[in-house]
């Protein structure tokens, strides 16, 4: 397979089998010399991009006779289904990585075959994700709620923290001692809280990676004003989502879902325990808006994944911190 990289202006591989060509996030086209001979494949660019190969065994040809090659050419959109049923019936080597899943391709590519398959049961992408979210915190319930039980804890004790604190203030040792003792106590994990995030990371890698490079999900309308899932929301704060008649620039497009995203993200904040430290407490309260602003221009689809999630958590916290009960005394 021969990759793209303009700062290198010829590519040379050797093999046996596999197949060379161009390629671009939807569309491929591709050269598959005879198989089990091998070729030397060579990627060009100057003022353009060239892509070709010859075999590296010399053919010899007798008088009276006659030798053929079969060389096979695909130009075609990079479907999924498509992509992988010539790979398969046409046994061409590596030929489904025409699709660029990534480095986590074991775990993007079955994710989007499940969201496909919702797909086709509710007719909307949209509605997909959001069966797909549901379905990842439903596998990972008992582990999140491990982690939102701790974490309710540790909000519980918070007032018996600042005691400590002010009663060992001049003493960093005994404070730590007691601390430790405090969480024991009252069985308490203060790393459980990283859980939750560490649970979403590989999701929102692979349901971003799917909106965008899968063909499937381009221009897939979800409701309303989501007309494209693989394209940011449209709308934006700036011109009051549309109520005044101007286009602001791009670095200004921060729309409805982002500031959702953004407003579900501090409510979830305020459920967890403050941090110790005023200065991060200040960091981690200007978190929700930071990301709101660098999620702005990404897939829409993948800022509703983000949101749906942010809400069902927070439901999950709050339900869990009304029946966590910790006596301090």
């Amino acid at each position: 397979m021969i990759m793209m990289i303009l700062r290198i202006k010829k590519i040379v591989r050797n093999s046996d089998n596999g197949w060379l060509g161009i390629t671009d996030k939807y569309w491929v086209t591709a050269i598959v010399p005879p198989k089990d001979k091998n070729f030397k494949s060579t990627f060009l660019y100057k003022e353009n991009f060239r892509a070709n190969y010859i075999l590296n065994s010399p053919v010899s040809i007798n008088p009276k006779s006659s030798s053929e090659n079969e060389v096979r050419l695909f130009v075609a959109a990079k479907e999924v289904e498509t992509v992988d049923g010539y790979a398969e019936s046409e046994n061409i080597e590596k030929f489904d990585l025409t699709i660029d899943w990534g480095w986590f391709y074991f775990f993007t590519k079955p994710l989007f075959f499940v969201i496909d398959y919702l797909f086709k049961l509710s007719g909307n992408f949209g509605i997909a994700i959001v069966l797909i979210t549901l379905a990842i915190r439903i596998i990972f319930f008992p582990l999140a709620n491990y982690s939102f039980r701790s974490m309710a804890k540790m909000k519980a004790v918070q007032p018996e923290m600042t005691r400590l604190k002010e009663l060992h203030k001049d003493d960093k040792m005994k404070l730590q001692q007691e601390m430790m003792a405090l969480y024991r106590k009252e069985k308490i994990n203060p790393a459980s809280g990283c859980l939750p995030i560490l649970i979403q990371i590989p999701f929102f890698f692979a349901i971003y990676k799917m909106l965008f490079i899968s063909l499937e999900m381009r221009h897939q309308p979800f409701f309303g004003w989501i007309q494209d899932l693989s394209a940011k929301d449209p709308t934006t704060i700036f011109n009051l989502f549309g109520l005044i008649p101007w286009d602001p620039p791009g670095f200004l497009i921060i729309g409805i879902w982002p500031i959702l995203m953004g407003l579900s993200m501090y409510v979830q904040q305020k459920l967890n325990p403050a941090p110790a430290d005023p200065i991060q407490a200040k960091i981690f309260a200007f978190f929700p808006l930071f990301l709101t602003i660098i999620l702005a221009p990404f897939p829409s689809g993948l800022v509703v994944y983000w949101t749906v999630n942010n809400i069902l958590t927070i439901a999950q916290q709050w339900v869990i911190m009304r029946q966590t009960k910790v006596k301090t005394n």
